[in-house]
Formats: structure tokens, sequence, C-alpha cells
């Protein structure tokens, strides 16, 4: 995987870049849909390619790990052949995931021994496995094991946690190079910064995770209940301190607004469930404002979803078709929505790459934040 820096805005840290993989190139800064178990919700792959033109999916290592099992991946020649999708992924650890199931996983220096949510079945995740569970996969971008610490966790926990977080790091650095990818295309392996919102913590690991000179570096642990003024100020500590010539990726954010503070402050890569998951809600997220689709005051609107939106299904239904949709419950209001939604975050980026190569980035993201948090 390589990265080429391109261009950056004059008044701000917003970088406009390309990424290269074995499967295709990424124009950054990029949003990634989220295909947890191989597919992203609810959204065909024509869908995915030919209108929202998604460059990068984003697959989880939990879920895929336990259905549909390493077994079916490795024998499908991995996710790339078992989902269709021959553009660039992506695979979180799975760290996530575990940790999020506080009440049913035992944490030890060696890895996370957990029960799955699907049939309390016991496994266990240890980075060097975790590993190998990902070159299974075979996603072109693979993110190392880390602790996710809650974002209200206190300074004692906060560091005990990092400290973990580094040791594992080293052992997924070291088994990623024993080994070899499966499928004939290399893989690259993101290190993830963390130490929640204490700033000696995100530098002490922004400055060892930048030591490692991986192909790229991702920051974790944001998003997580904490204030957003201090996402947003641990995201310029860090981004001060990772190598600016590799990609930055800001794991798991998030709203409109959050994708254009990250890119304003240097991120180039990001990842959500909020457009999927909030469109199946109801919530449109669009160029001029968010809109509640079950709100009566669609009922008689026939105007389309959005005139001057970026997918097909924005001209094609309407307003009120789509409120009707959502209140008989029917499974294409929650499709619609999705597409809509995934192709306005994929334009959002796109848009912002294009006013950082023209120079304008600093006078346009104002306006457009301001545009985007309006509620209709």
């Amino acid at each position: 995987m390589t990265f080429e820096l391109q261009y950056t805005d004059q008044k701000s840290n917003a970088r406009a870049g390309l990424i290269t993989t074995d499967h295709g190139t990424i124009q950054t800064p990029i949003f990634m849909p989220v295909g947890t178990v191989g597919s992203v919700k609810g959204v065909q792959l024509t869908d995915l390619k030919e209108d929202i033109e998604a460059q990068i999916i984003l697959g989880n290592t939990y879920h895929l790990y336990l259905r549909p099992g390493l077994d079916v991946l490795e024998a499908a020649g991995g996710l790339h052949k078992f989902n269709g999708f021959d553009r660039p992924m992506l695979t979180d650890s799975g760290g996530f995931q575990v940790f999020s199931l506080s009440g049913i996983r035992k944490l030890k220096e060696e890895g996370v021994e957990f029960r799955s949510h699907i049939d309390g079945s016991k496994h266990f995740f240890s980075p060097e496995r975790v590993m190998d569970i990902e070159r299974i996969i075979g996603a072109d971008i693979i993110m190392a094991l880390d602790e996710c610490p809650p974002g209200t966790s206190d300074y004692a926990y906060a560091k005990k946690s990092l400290g973990l977080t580094h040791r594992w790091l080293d052992r997924c650095i070291t088994r990623f190079n024993e080994t070899e990818p499966k499928y004939g295309y290399k893989q690259a392996l993101f290190p993830i910064v963390q130490g929640c919102i204490y700033p000696d913590l995100r530098k002490e690991s922004a400055e060892f995770v930048a030591s490692k000179g991986a192909d790229g570096n991702a920051i974790g642990g944001l998003a997580v209940g904490e204030p957003v003024e201090k996402m947003y100020e641990m995201i310029e500590i860090v981004n001060e301190i990772l190598p600016k010539d590799k990609p930055r990726y800001l794991m798991g954010v998030g709203t409109p607004v959050n994708i254009l503070e990250g890119i304003e402050r240097g991120v180039d890569m990001f990842d959500c469930v909020m457009p999927t998951r909030n469109g199946r809600n109801g919530m449109l997220f669009t160029k001029h404002g968010i809109m509640n689709m079950r709100n009566k005051k669609w009922e008689m609107d026939f105007e389309p979803i959005e005139a001057d939106g970026n997918s097909k299904v924005d001209q094609l239904y309407t307003r009120a078709y789509l409120r009707h949709l959502f209140h008989a419950q029917e499974l294409l209001a929650m499709e619609i929505a999705s597409i809509h939604n995934l192709a306005f975050y994929l334009w959002l980026v796109k848009e912002a790459r294009k006013h950082i190569i023209a120079g304008d980035f600093s006078t346009w993201k104002p306006q457009m934040v301001e545009q985007v948090s309006t509620r209709l």
C-alpha cells in the first residue's frame, strides 16, 4: 500500500491524497461504508459500486470470525471473493466489539477471552490470533488488536490500558511480519492510537505508533462518550505527531459535521454505521440539513427526496412516498434511506477533496457545517 499526499489546505490541516492498494486506488479524504458481516446492511453490491460509488468498505473481524467463519472465508478465497466487492477493503481487529461485551469477556495480558453473542460459545483473541484471522479474511488494510476503553475511563485505567495496547501492537507487528498474505495480494497493517481524553497519554501513544513506521495509522477510542470538543482536541494532538506522509484513519466517526471537523484537522479516512443505522430509522442527511422522514410534514410533499441529491433514489422517489414506506414498515424504506445517506456521505468527502484542491476549503467548510446541521 502506498500513500501520495497531493494537496494541503493553506489555512488548515485538511489534505487530499491517494491511497493505492492491489485492489485499486482510494481518493482521500474518504468515507468507508461499514459492511459488518461482509455486507453493507440493506444495500446491494451494484448500488454500492455504481450509485453510492464506494471506493473502499469495512468489514468486522469479530462478526466475520463468528459468521460465516474462517473455514468458509478461506475456502472462498477471502472476503473479496466471498462478497463480490473487488475494490479495497479494510477490517478492524474486532477489539471494540469484544470489549463492548463487558459482561461476557475476560481481559488478560495474553489476550481476551469472550463468549459469542450468538450462542454463548467461548473464544479467545490474542494479537497473534487476530493477525491470523485478518490474513484469512484478506482485507487490503488490517488493524492491530487494541483495547478500546470507555470515554469516561479514569486516568489510571486509561494508562494501564494504553500499556496493554502498546504491548499487543508489538506482538501484532511481529506476527504480521512472520506471516504472508494468503491470496496473492499485499496487506497493510495499521496501528491504533489510544489514550482516552488525556493529552499526555495521546501524545505517548501517537509517538509510540509513529515509531513503528507502518503504512498508515489509526486514531481509536473517540466518539465513545466523551464531549465532542475533547474529541477534536485529541485529534489535533495526535495529528501533530503522526507522520504526514501516511494516511490517518479516525475510527467510528461520525456525523457529517464530525467528518468535516476531522478533515480540517488532517484526518484522511473515516467509517461509521450512522448513515445506514440512522437511515433505517428514518433520518436522512442532505446537503441542506437533516430530515426525519417519519414526520407528518412530508405526508403531502411530492417533491423528490433531494432534487440535487447524488443518488438515483433521490429523484426516483418522493418525500411523501418515502414517509409512507416508513409508516407502512416496508423494507424498501430502509434500503432507500441507506443508499441516500451513503451517497451523501461519499459526496461530502468528495466535495471536501475538491475544495482542498481548489484552495478554498476554509471558506467552504463552515458554510457546509451550517447547512448539514440544519433540521428541516
